[in-house]
């Protein structure tokens, strides 16, 4: 097989960097793989990402590099499956940093999955593990909070290019903050493809720490969730994808009570949050902002149905 890495950056120049140097260190220590490229697709940053490419493009011999003004995680990764020439895909984001054995990881499990069941009708899910750590992302461990039960999820996973374009990739209508890979996933689950857990396939997603300036944009993005939200639902209405855009009753009660009905908001937790983050806190009070985000999310859901459907 010939691997395909398929990375969409915007505005993420630091990580990235590590990122792009961790793929270059590939162990490769078989036959499964016959080489791989790094598809690199730059959605209009406007830091220096595309400078510091060119001026190192000889440390990265593996790196394609494609450009489109920004236009969001889906038409970035169309472009990146377009122009890529592997038979297998791999995406991950441009703030994940994985290990040595991680293309071989995947392969590896790719080659068992399709013995174990008979069929290529299966893609792989790697492990994402959340750091703060931006000097040794890879020394954190694992944690409750990193465990994810998404069916397709693009931070970490495998697929044969054939099943995406069988799927007919991902859908551009996703312009704003989420869905635009768990919809595609819709799509390859009515093709009966099946997941298959990596764990070995490990890489390292680095955000900075929690703080108090975070907060006006991470309210924005579960608004923009939201919206993408009701643009997921529209195109398949059912109960599992109401349950995964928090578009229910039980949602809407739930973190109405967690809530106090938003009065445990930005404003009433801030002192509560700063303390955390001054104790050295920064995760804890990431999930305690966890309950007025996820209103702002079930609100902004709401919203958007109502909006749609007037």
């Amino acid at each position: 097989m010939y691997i395909s890495v398929v990375i969409p950056t915007y505005n993420r120049l630091p990580i990235l960097k590590k990122s792009l140097a961790a793929l270059e260190k590939q162990k490769l220590t078989d036959r499964k793989i016959n080489g791989y490229e790094i598809v690199l697709v730059d959605d209009g940053s406007r830091d220096k990402t595309l400078v510091w490419l060119a001026e190192n493009q000889a440390k990265l011999p593996h790196v394609k590099i494609f450009q489109q003004n920004h236009q969001g995680a889906a038409a970035a990764r169309n472009l990146g499956v377009t122009n890529a020439v592997g038979d297998t895909i791999i995406f991950i984001d441009s703030d994940l940093v994985v290990t040595e054995s991680f293309l071989q990881s995947h392969a590896d499990a790719l080659v068992r999955g399709e013995d174990n069941l008979q069929s290529d009708r299966l893609f792989t899910y790697g492990a994402v593990i959340n750091t703060n750590n931006f000097d040794n992302p890879t020394s954190e461990p694992y944690k409750i909070t990193d465990f994810s039960a998404a069916y397709f999820a693009t931070g970490n996973v495998a697929i044969a290019r054939k099943w995406l374009e069988k799927a007919g990739l991902f859908d551009t209508g996703f312009q704003l903050y989420g869905w635009e890979d768990l919809e595609l996933g819709v799509r390859l689950k009515k093709l009966d493809l099946k997941l298959i857990k990596c764990p070995k396939a490990v890489g390292y997603h680095w955000h900075p720490a929690f703080n108090l300036e975070q907060i006006p944009q991470l309210i924005e993005q579960e608004i923009q969730r939201g919206k993408m939200g009701v643009v997921f639902y529209h195109k398949h209405p059912t109960f599992d994808v109401k349950m995964m855009i928090q578009m229910t009753i039980i949602h809407r009660i739930l973190w109405g009570i967690l809530s106090l009905g938003g009065t445990l908001n930005e404003r009433t937790l801030k002192p509560l949050l700063q303390w955390l983050i001054n104790h050295n806190q920064p995760q804890l009070a990431e999930q305690v902002a966890r309950i007025f985000l996820n209103w702002y999310n079930v609100q902004g859901v709401y919203t958007a149905y109502q909006e749609q459907n007037k």
